[in-house]
């Protein structure tokens, strides 16, 4: 199952009419979610950095939960996102570490919907606001999702809404972004597009362990390629081996295409890869460059707990 970060980025949790009522709801119906609470967690702004990127990189979803303030994040959160969002952890020649992570923005607002119009006296929509958060997910390489926000959401005794009401749609809130979450968690497109993703992200290091890949591989793997048939995970090694031997590291394999389908409880996974890698001397290919297309086609199954298995895997020139 996906690991879900939230990041509450309000002031003050315990104060709070809406987030809290998210945050406490998100923690009752979701499994595998880590709260973290930056009024807790730093209420004098010193930002453990480690231990927050530590936490994001263990996270397959991390959601951004907080109240609307200035038409931005509250302070606390912006200096989060300045102390850790670093050069060469979340971009940069090495700031590779948050990519293909899904990203969600989940934010209360205080104000009604018809304010934020060219006519209102917002001027702007919500999504030209957010602009800045949406651009920081690309810089970083995550998969932003769509932001779940409600209006409305502030809660003045006397004076402005009925806590009740403003109770009942941090409630609702809470409820699409849960359902968005189990999407997430659920869909097998979502899944095995990461999955391939970070198959081929490891296989462009060609690492001396084929630990990581052989973990995927079922008793009764086959593997059709154009340098021959391998079965099992001693066929894998062997072919492996082969592959460590020819090319050089680090290669690229680049996912241009993928389809998934599902047949009989299976799932037949179509895939359009090019590869382009330096070579080794002594190889097949005495050295040069190659720069290759292929098709390839795997056959998997996957657990309830979201665990794959590949049973076969075939590759042919495109």
């Amino acid at each position: 199952m996906s690991k879900v970060v939230v990041i509450s980025g309000h002031p003050n949790l315990d104060e709070s009419y809406t987030n809290a009522v998210i945050i406490d709801k998100l923690m009752e119906k979701l499994s595998h979610v880590e709260v973290r609470r930056l009024d807790v967690l730093c209420p004098d702004y010193n930002i453990d950095v480690s231990a927050e990127q530590q936490a994001l990189m263990s996270a397959d979803i991390v959601v951004l939960q907080f109240p609307f303030y200035w038409y931005s994040t509250p302070a606390i959160m912006k200096k989060w996102i300045d102390d850790v969002f670093t050069f060469n952890f979340a971009y940069g020649p090495e700031g590779n570490k948050l990519e293909g992570k899904d990203f969600i923005l989940s934010f209360t607002v205080g104000g009604p919907e018809q304010s934020y119009d060219p006519l209102g006296y917002n001027h702007f929509k919500i999504e030209q606001f957010i602009k800045p958060l949406q651009q920081l997910a690309y810089l970083a390489k995550m998969n932003y999702r769509s932001p779940v926000y409600t209006h409305r959401m502030i809660y003045i005794p006397d004076v402005y809404n009925k806590l009740d009401e403003v109770q009942a749609r941090a409630t609702d809130h809470s409820e699409r972004l849960i359902s968005q979450i189990l999407s997430l968690q659920n869909d097998p497109d979502v899944l095995l597009t990461k999955f391939a993703t970070k198959w081929f992200e490891k296989m462009d290091l060609l690492p001396e362990s084929s630990d990581f890949f052989v973990k995927y591989i079922d008793d009764d793997f086959e593997m059709h390629m154009p340098e021959g048939d391998f079965n099992g995970v001693e066929g894998f090694n062997s072919w492996y081996e082969q592959a460590r031997s020819t090319f050089k590291s680090p290669c690229q394999h680049i996912l241009e295409q993928i389809s998934v389908n599902k047949d009989d409880g299976q799932f037949n996974v179509e895939l359009r890869v090019r590869l382009i890698s330096e070579t080794n001397p002594d190889s097949i290919f005495k050295g040069r460059s190659i720069n290759v297309l292929v098709n390839e086609s795997w056959n998997l199954t996957v657990s309830s707990h979201n665990e794959i298995r590949l049973h076969s895997y075939n590759v042919v020139a495109a």
